[in-house]
């Protein structure tokens, strides 16, 4: 029962009609006796600044997940920033730093290595090749360096996010082969970290006909599930691994970034 004292959490994004976090939060809230509920705001991206300084006069709202098309300009929104969440230039969950700001960390990239290693795909001394460079695809590529694949091949349609994403993985990993790229055959793993597919009417992130037995081909959107270029990579014969992955993959952590320290109260009369 939602009452007085319950702890609001948001997920801002545009659209919303296709997430899943806010169910799997909320069942998480539910299953561990506490008292807050999480519920998503469609926010067109011109509206964010205004729907965050809105948000920040709200008492009892403590945090926000983040997702697209917001997770790179929310950067500037945030008063305090993880290492992390600065290397990427992106965030995803922002929590209440004190009565008037939002602190930001970045968990897109560990739960979607999380989510390989469960599904028993290996990222050390693979050749891998990322499509994409927003918000979610530069987390994903830190965490994806940080294991010491082969190679790491970077690829996206937006020529300046790109080579920002180029030099600072170049600059963290001095050692890490990490390439600019057109396309994704003579790799392992391919990830489309872009939005495309989120559409029914979106082109493919890349061509399947690249891809085939041997190779994984990853997928950061959750709905639809299978999205059209897995579709197409499965009939290939390559190895597909869907975008629930990454969010099963990070829920503890997000879970635990916004209820650790007794944030979050339990509901009157139940226990955990």
């Amino acid at each position: 029962m939602i009452g007085g004292t319950t702890k609001l959490f948001g997920l801002v994004g545009h659209p919303v009609t296709h997430v899943r976090t806010p169910q799997a939060m909320n069942a998480l809230f539910e299953r561990n006796g506490l008292d807050a509920v999480m519920v998503p705001f469609d926010v067109a991206g011109a509206d964010l600044a205004a729907c965050l300084a809105g948000l920040q006069r709200i008492r009892n709202l403590e945090g926000l997940v983040v997702t697209v098309p917001h997770k790179m300009s929310a950067v500037e929104l945030c008063r305090d920033l993880t290492p992390r969440a600065g290397l990427a230039g992106a965030v995803n969950v922002l929590r209440r730093v004190g009565e008037d700001a939002f602190a930001g960390d970045m968990l897109d990239g560990e739960g979607f290595v999380a989510g390989l290693a469960a599904a028993g795909h290996a990222v050390a001394g693979r050749r891998i090749c990322l499509v994409g460079a927003g918000g979610a695809a530069s987390a994903i590529a830190v965490a994806l360096a940080e294991r010491q694949p082969a190679k790491l091949t970077l690829i996206n349609r937006s020529r300046e996010r790109l080579l920002a994403l180029h030099e600072r993985l170049r600059s963290r990993f001095p050692a890490l082969d990490v390439v600019i790229g057109e396309q994704v055959g003579g790799h392992d793993l391919v990830v489309n970290a872009t939005s495309l597919g989120l559409r029914a009417d979106d082109p493919l992130p890349f061509d399947p006909e690249q891809v085939g037995p041997g190779v994984v081909v990853a997928e950061v959107i959750m709905t639809p599930e299978i999205t059209p270029i897995l579709h197409a990579a499965a009939r290939r014969g390559a190895a597909i691994h869907p975008g629930r992955a990454m969010l099963d993959g990070q829920l503890d952590a997000i879970f635990r970034y916004f209820s650790e320290d007794g944030r979050i109260p339990a509901r009157q009369g139940r226990g955990p």
